[in-house]
């Protein structure tokens, strides 16, 4: 009996220490007119009610999720129905979610990582295990993985980047980072995934080996280190970084608005209590600015694939202007055959399009600032699901999540070769 005791008590333990959401119900807000998007606004800067805007009101044409803490849940649909703003519930109780993605974590950790053949990759997994599994994955494949390190986050960890490479220097490159944002955890989980199936397929996959044989993927899983190890030990909903801001008690910047490219326009906030604060200014934060810095030592890079969650979208640039990207015409072709290749696995449907045209305005955008230092192929993704579960996808779409995108990323990836180099 000593061991399920220990496991329920480490349950226990851990839930204990992260913040709870007992009670917190998703709303699903269905504006009909740019006036009762106006009135959702008014209703997001209302800062004691504490909401969670998982997808912004930006306009009518896209339905608004937000959290709503369960102290402010009688408030809130008060409003709603006294301005006749049609909404419904999407998760009747965050916590119950939660609690089941917690259980199923702790399970995955009973058996022990002997290879990464044994990592379990139905399952969600720490800051540190991810990082185990990178380090496991260079010593396995020392000819065709390396780790590199391009900088430390505020809290001091490694910037860890998987380098793909069968040799030669400064070759034409493919850059693939996932979780940016650290509660959309379907990210990490896929680009671990990813990184496995790179070299179970080069040597034995046509079109991935021809890749590899002509470029290198760099690969980053986890863009915001310390924002993940956050969502895992204090709060599963937090986005941004960790760094403080001075003169206030709210902590973090949006990763995703900090970059050079409309920065500090539309689409960004100057609060630091929002979850789209922009920072002080462009690449403010190491974890941006190590990127940067990347980039631009780099040169070659080619294409450069930012996967966010959730959505299903698949977006080029611009986000900041309305003015159509030179290459426009190219990025959306490329796009409708990458959401196609997707679709066909699953069926799962992708909309796809400028970030402005497809989503909402958004200032100081990773693929915007990409785009604009000559690297063509900017792209991001917006995975599953459409809202069910947003950033609280169960681990068992972990896999078919990872396999449709993949098939998106090769097209992406195949269509770089045959144009850029």
């Amino acid at each position: 009996m000593k061991g399920p005791l220990v496991f329920a008590t480490l349950i226990v333990a851990v839930l204990c220490a992260q913040e709870r959401f007992d009670g917190h119900q998703v709303l699903r807000i269905t504006a009909r007119d740019e006036g009762e998007i106006n009135l959702l606004e008014e209703l997001s800067q209302i800062e004691e009610l504490e909401l969670d805007f998982w997808t912004e009101p930006v306009h009518s044409t896209l339905p608004v999720d937000v959290r709503v803490p369960s102290q402010s849940l009688e408030m809130v649909k008060m409003y709603l129905d006294s301005h006749s703003i049609h909404y419904s519930v999407m998760m009747e109780n965050v916590q119950d979610v939660l609690d089941e993605e917690q259980q199923g974590m702790f399970g995955a950790r009973q058996h022990q990582l002997r290879s990464t053949d044994d990592y379990d990759y139905t399952n969600y997994h720490t800051i540190d295990e991810i990082y185990s599994f990178m380090d496991m994955l260079v010593a396995e494949n020392p000819s065709l993985v390396s780790k590199i390190v391009i900088g430390q986050s505020y809290e001091g960890r490694p910037l860890n980047v998987l380098k793909f490479s069968t040799g030669g220097s400064n070759r034409p490159a493919i850059w693939i980072d996932t979780g940016i944002h650290s509660r959309e955890w379907v990210t990490q989980a896929s680009g671990t995934w990813f990184a496995k199936k790179i070299v179970q397929d080069y040597g034995h996959d046509q079109a991935v080996t021809a890749i590899l044989d002509n470029m290198d993927i760099f690969l980053e899983i986890v863009t915001n280190p310390d924002g993940y190890h956050y969502t895992h030990v204090s709060n599963r909903m937090w986005r941004k970084t960790r760094k403080p801001n001075p003169g206030s008690s709210c902590v973090g910047v949006d990763p995703n608005r900090n970059w050079d490219a409309g920065f500090g326009g539309s689409g960004a906030s100057g609060n630091p209590c929002s979850e789209t604060f922009r920072g002080p200014s462009a690449h403010s934060e190491s974890e941006v600015k190590s990127i940067v810095d990347f980039v631009k030592a780099h040169g070659n890079v080619k294409a450069f694939v930012s996967i966010h969650a959730y959505s299903q979208m698949l977006l080029y640039p611009y986000g900041y202007t309305r003015t159509p990207a030179k290459d426009q015409a190219e990025l959306h072709s490329l796009a409708q055959k990458a959401i196609t290749d997707l679709a066909s696995l699953y069926g799962t449907r992708y909309r796809y399009g400028s970030i402005i045209n497809t989503i909402y305005q958004a200032s100081g955008s990773t693929v915007d600032w990409t785009y604009n230092q000559g690297i063509k192929y900017s792209y991001t993704f917006e995975l599953r699901d459409t809202g069910r579960y947003g950033f609280i996808l169960p681990a068992n779409q972990i896999l078919p999540t990872a396999q449709e995108t993949w098939l998106a990323l090769m097209a992406i990836m195949e269509h770089t070769k045959a144009n850029a180099i």
